[in-house]
């Protein structure tokens, strides 16, 4: 008996012909073939009905399989072993040899890194030009540009030699072998990472400064001397290469106090990991970019020392953009928080912040939130922010009264 087409049987006798006739190709000519097999199978399945399969008697029976999934399943198997099956072909090579070139280009080289590429590649053009029968233009020498050139070449004339996969299955496979030779010795060639830090940091001059006195350690007085130099530079160098919560502290001190924008990308990058002294530097900085990022710790519920250095940060880089979301932190649980969020909208001097700021003067219980929030006032400085400060000059805050005597002064001046 002949089973249909919307019978499993029938698509389980056509996938083990496919199996059959996959294990028995041995040309690419009889890989697309099966491969053409494989999608015929694949339609006529999205078309096939399934009768649906009955369902168990005993609720402890497990439910049958799916006919229609055991078949996907075959096909997904089927094609894996289509594709492991096919080649290696001529572009194979190709991408490795492309692998090789881009990390060549892309890594930092030790001096003696680059001694190691040239035998590496001189090998390797050896062996693709035995296997081709051909010569190859191109010097070799210890340059990452000049061997990424080279690498080029090779990768051309692989290209271009019509390397059939059936016909010309020995040279493929000899040829992988040396790109497989080529990457392997790419991988063992010394990178600059590969050094140990201090001598990475060395190489790059970074104890040039010290001369022939080192305080201990000395990668700390090179830090405070490229901080007196202005040498942002070689402290994110430092900062980035060394591993020590207490070095990588005093790199962040000497940006905060430097408060170079060359070092926006990397504190912005640490202010992610919510660190303090980054947000610093990037209030310092005074540069636009990480205002959202500042926005959101600003509203850290829970956290008020994180909400004060964010909040003073966004004072120092003085956008308005920021007015409201610390104006609303006027009204924190926490003081200290309230009295930064005042300040800051002093700094940032935006006319918008004048009533929530009077509001603070008129009603918080915190004498030194009230002394901010007088001070702010008085750092926007429009008429109608110095009169409001004029009126609390009963208030028994110093900073208070120390603001009605500048706001008073203020207001007097032509």
């Amino acid at each position: 008996m002949t089973a249909s087409e919307d019978d499993p049987a029938a698509f389980e006798e056509r996938l083990d012909e496919i199996a059959d006739a996959l294990a028995a190709a041995e040309t690419e000519a009889d890989l697309d073939e099966v491969e053409a097999s494989i999608k015929d199978v694949e339609a006529d399945l999205a078309e096939a009905t399934f009768p649906e399969p009955e369902p168990p008697e005993d609720e402890e029976e497990e439910e049958p399989p799916d006919p229609r999934e055991e078949l996907e399943d075959r096909l997904d198997d089927l094609r894996d072993d289509l594709e492991d099956q096919r080649g290696p072909y001529a572009e194979d090579i190709v991408g490795e040899i492309t692998t090789a070139s881009g990390t060549i280009s892309r890594t930092e080289w030790a001096e003696e890194g680059l001694d190691e590429l040239v035998p590496v590649v001189e090998r390797f053009v050896e062996a693709v030009e035995s296997a081709l029968d051909t010569d190859l233009d191109g010097t070799v020498t210890a340059d990452d540009d000049a061997l990424a050139d080279v690498l080029g070449i090779v990768s051309d004339a692989v290209e271009d030699s019509g390397l059939d996969a059936d016909e010309d299955a020995e040279t493929i496979a000899a040829l992988l072998d040396a790109t497989t030779e080529l990457n392997d010795g790419v991988e063992a060639a010394t990178a600059f990472d590969d050094l140990p830090v201090r001598e990475q940091l060395h190489r790059h001059g970074f104890f040039d400064v010290l001369g022939h006195y080192k305080d201990f350690p000395p990668e700390w007085s090179a830090i405070k001397a490229h901080e007196e130099a202005g040498d942002v530079e070689m402290i994110l160098l430092a900062f980035d290469l060394l591993d020590s919560n207490f070095l990588e502290d005093h790199c962040v001190d000497a940006l905060r106090r430097i408060a170079d924008e060359r070092a926006l990308d990397d504190m912005a990058q640490l202010a992610r990991r919510r660190d303090h002294g980054a947000i610093e530097v990037l209030g310092k900085i005074g540069s636009d970019e990480p205002v959202d990022m500042l926005l959101d710790y600003a509203e850290t519920e829970g956290d008020p020392r994180l909400q004060q250095v964010a909040i003073k940060a966004l004072g120092e880089i003085g956008s308005e953009k920021a007015t409201e979301t610390v104006a609303q932190q006027l009204g924190a649980d926490d003081p200290e928080v309230r009295s930064g969020a005042a300040r800051s909208l002093g700094m940032i001097g935006d006319p918008r912040a004048i009533e929530p700021l009077a509001d603070v003067l008129d009603e918080d219980d915190a004498w030194a939130v009230r002394g901010s929030a007088a001070w702010a006032l008085v750092q926007i400085g429009t008429e109608a922010a110095l009169e409001i400060v004029t009126e609390h000059e009963a208030d028994r805050s110093n900073l208070v009264e120390d603001a009605v005597t500048k706001a008073r002064t203020g207001l007097a001046e032509p």
